[in-house]
């Protein structure tokens, strides 16, 4: 009898394979005298030799995938474990000292790191990075523990972590990951929405799943119902697969409306798009129906990589977006690092409250050549397609007007040197945070158009982490208070003949959709697999109805007040 374990479906579907964990391996080691220092340097020398034969092999792969420049890091890693003077070091302290492998590994490993971080030059400053990283590999051969690398991943497996970064899940190979199941997390963390855009199952905050599951375990993941089944038996997997079948025929019947206009029965027609991490995400877009991309997350091309992407880099994945969706509008997010989303290489600070801090656009005007080689990017690429430029967390009209005039300059900048910009880019800003919503009347006459990010407008203004499970009841979509927001936003922008679209997981969400409908929401930006389901759900809804839902939902005074009234429409 296998154990099931519940938890948040962050994206639907249904996966069975076998575990994969991927957990941070316990390096602790102790000192230890050994008498038979042979057998011990032998045992640093075939650890030796197993780490660099595994460098070999990711650095080739790396080459193949991301090229020769990326696959340079893992040649200097292979230097480092074929440096005499580093080896001969640990060997002589194993033979003079009868020390065991690790613990002589260890002490000169942390001199010659603290050699590098103590000099002057940047670049060999950074070289301490990589001594910590191959000695983490050495130690792993040493006490014979896995260190896990999901971009190695070569048959089906569903990944278990305690949580998993954007990094993370940008590495992950597409080909054999097919689900995961996390610890934390909840419909809105990185995680989520990235298995939503890979479009693979997940169920994430099960509070257990790494304790409970182990490498190898067949499990089945329910990103329907928010499940994991640990080491079902056959009835239960026969089950599975026929509900498999189930969900794809489901999926066949949402197909059919592929190419049809998004209408309410009483013919109003609103526009649903996609959230994208990167270019590849494009597929995903034209083959579930998006009408264009309401969200670029561009800083998914500054992730899992060492130093930022030149201009020429991000032109190209523009371009690619750009040219794909031949003429649909593609909403490009400019830098939006912080929060849970940091980047190593450039060293920020660490803060007490990163969601509030140092982040997004604040980020952006402070490191200014960030910011201009990332707006050169998108002006030179906007020839080929229909770009507009959002602006992430403006908190203020001088931030917006600010980030406007420098993106003025790089396009005066580019002209005088003869390059090509189009003159039909639209500007316009998240409307994440509250003081931006109350101010919209404001806003809308100097924007091109908002998009409401309600991840991060719904925590702000109920003052409760989104990542944090001791206050996730207060993550209320549906409170009146977030629609009321809602409702300022896009009576403001409409008064001055500007649209507006949601690019929050709120735009997908089935409950949600009739209030917005309701509420006169222009576009609906979520994750590609929902679209066609979204679809379908329009199409059965009458606008002036849900207009008359909406006025009352804004009048009641609870979350779940609304949530019923809501059913009790959808439902009939």
């Amino acid at each position: 009898m296998g154990t099931i374990l519940r938890g948040i479906a962050a994206s639907s579907g249904i996966a069975i394979a076998k575990a994969y964990r991927l957990v941070e391996p316990d390096l602790s080691i102790e000192k230890k005298t050994v008498s038979d220092t042979t057998s011990e340097i032998k045992r640093l020398q075939d650890a030796l030799t197993i780490s660099i034969s595994d460098l070999e092999a990711i650095r080739d792969k790396t080459k193949l995938e991301l090229g020769e420049d990326k696959a340079e890091i893992f040649d200097a890693h292979i230097f480092i474990l074929n440096d005499p003077e580093l080896i001969n070091q640990v060997e002589d302290k194993i033979k003079s000292e009868s020390l065991n492998a690790e613990y002589a590994l260890k002490e000169v490993t942390d001199m010659f790191i603290e050699m590098f971080e103590q000099m002057d030059n940047e670049y060999m400053r950074e070289r301490a990075a990589d001594i910590r990283d191959v000695r983490k590999r050495v130690l792993s051969h040493l006490l014979g523990v896995k260190i896990v690398n999901p971009s190695l991943i070569e048959e089906d497996a569903i990944l278990v972590a305690e949580d998993l970064t954007p990094s993370d899940t940008a590495q992950l190979n597409r080909q054999y990951v097919k689900a995961f199941t996390t610890n934390v997390g909840g419909r809105t963390s990185h995680s989520a929405i990235m298995a939503r855009s890979m479009e693979i199952p997940a169920v994430v905050g099960t509070k257990t799943a790494t304790e409970v599951i182990k490498d190898g375990d067949l499990i089945i993941v329910d990103g329907l119902k928010g499940e994991v089944h640990v080491n079902p038996s056959e009835e239960v997997v026969q089950q599975y697969k026929k509900e498999q079948i189930r969900f794809e025929e489901q999926k066949a019947e949402w197909a059919k409306l592929l190419h049809e206009k998004t209408k309410s029965v009483d013919g109003h027609e609103v526009h649903l798009v996609a959230n994208i991490g990167t270019p590849q995400d494009l597929e995903g877009v034209i083959n579930n129906g998006g009408e264009g991309v309401g969200l670029f997350r561009t800083e998914f091309l500054y992730m899992g990589r060492n130093e930022l992407p030149t201009e020429e880099e991000q032109f190209e994945a523009y371009k690619t977006v750009l040219e794909g969706l031949k003429g649909q509008p593609v909403v490009v997010r400019t830098l939006d690092i912080g929060g849970d989303k940091e980047l190593p290489y450039l060293n920020l600070p660490k803060e007490m409250n990163p969601f509030l801090g140092f982040r997004a656009i604040r980020l952006c005007l402070e490191e200014q050549s960030i910011f201009r080689t990332q707006l050169r990017a998108l002006l030179r690429a906007s020839i080929y397609g229909n770009l507009k430029i959002m602006f992430p967390m403006i908190a203020t009209l001088d931030e917006f007007r600010t980030a406007k005039e420098m993106l003025q300059e790089e396009r005066q900048k580019l002209i005088s040197e003869g390059i090509q910009v189009s003159d039909e880019i639209e500007v316009g800003i998240m409307v994440e945070i509250p003081s931006t919503a109350v101010m919209a009347d404001l806003f809308a006459k100097e924007v091109d158009f908002f998009s409401i990010g309600t991840n991060d407008l719904i925590q702000y203004t109920m003052a409760a982490d989104r990542m944090n499970e001791k206050v996730s009841y207060l993550y209320q979509p549906y409170n009146p208070a977030i629609l009321r927001l809602v409702k300022m936003v896009i009576d403001a922008a409409h008064k001055e003949g500007k649209w507006v679209g949601m690019c929050g997981e709120m735009a997908g969400d089935e409950l949600a959709i009739p209030l917005l409908l309701g509420l006169g929401l222009d576009e609906f930006s979520m994750s590609a697999t929902s679209i066609l389901k979204a679809r379908a759900q329009i199409l059965r809804l009458s606008k002036k109805e849900m207009e008359d839902l909406a006025q009352k939902a804004l009048q009641m005074s609870t979350t779940n007040e609304v949530i019923a009234a809501v059913k009790a429409v959808i439902e009939k």
